[in-house]
């Protein structure tokens, strides 16, 4: 089933940027330059056709991203992982959708979120591309997702494919298409980043 797209105005980018960045020796992922671009603001310039708003769930630098009209959403829960993001921009968002992206993917398709939308399920869509499901590329009905991340927190439950599982939404396969992320130095040099210029 093939449903209308959503209106812009209906839908904020989600970018999570809270993680520890822990195999990189603890820097900010979101600031990584690739032609001189930070990464929050490579995907902000991206898709800002697409979208009301944009928040970034980060916990740490709030100032380096108010300095460029950026608004940091810190974690409700501390040391909560992935879901711990999700639930802080679930909470702060002001429109019916939000779509999340991880601040460190190398790439996205142009069709990503037009596609999602129109092809949904009643709670969203997530990507699936060739190296298997992207979880955290996803478009979330933003009150499911809020309820969603409410019971998986309580529950104990870390996993954002296993809270994906309790919504109904559709995977989307970006057939001949791999996001990648930035998590090694060997993905740094391959996306040709020098690891030296992100602060921690």
């Amino acid at each position: 089933m093939v449903n209308a797209p959503i209106p812009a105005n209906d839908i904020t980018l989600g970018l999570l940027a809270g993680g520890k960045a822990s195999r990189l020796g603890g820097i900010d992922k979101a600031w990584l330059e690739r032609d001189g671009v930070p990464q929050v603001l490579r995907w902000r310039r991206r898709f800002s056709g697409e979208i009301a708003a944009i928040l970034v769930s980060a916990n740490r630098n709030p100032d380096r991203y108010a300095a460029h009209g950026l608004i940091a959403i810190p974690d409700r829960i501390a040391d909560a992982g992935p879901l711990g993001g999700l639930d802080a921009l679930a909470n702060a968002c002001e429109t019916h959708w939000l779509f999340t992206l991880p601040v460190d993917l190398v790439g996205t398709n142009d069709c990503l979120l037009r596609t999602l939308t129109t092809m949904r399920g009643e709670d969203g869509a997530y990507a699936v591309d060739d190296d298997g499901a992207q979880p955290l590329a996803a478009l979330w009905r933003r009150d499911a997702l809020r309820i969603g991340c409410a019971d998986a927190l309580a529950a104990g439950v870390s996993a954002v494919h296993a809270l994906q599982a309790t919504l109904a939404m559709s995977p989307v396969a970006f057939s001949g298409f791999r996001f990648g992320n930035l998590n090694t130095l060997a993905d740094l040099d391959a996306a040709g980043i020098a690891s030296d210029n992100a602060s921690p």
